[in-house]
């Protein structure tokens, strides 16, 4: 297991403590937690832009259109 240092000023040392405290966990697991749920969120944007782009380009049909062609 390795160990990172990280440099925090007193306001946001006492607000990064206070809120693990309050969420009631360690210091270390909620670092961490948030590090890897910023880069899933990254991803997960990433990913969506995209799948995005690729379906600009693809012929929709209306919610309507769809119940007509299933005969609903």
């Amino acid at each position: 297991m390795s160990t990172i240092s990280l440099r925090l000023n007193d306001k946001d040392d006492a607000l990064i403590r206070k809120y693990a405290e309050l969420h009631n966990v360690d210091l270390s697991t909620f670092i961490r937690q948030a590090v890897i749920e910023k880069i899933e969120d990254e991803f997960d944007l990433t990913l969506f832009d995209k799948v995005w782009d690729e379906e600009q380009n693809q012929e929709r049909i209306s919610h309507e259109d769809l119940k007509k062609e299933l005969g609903l």
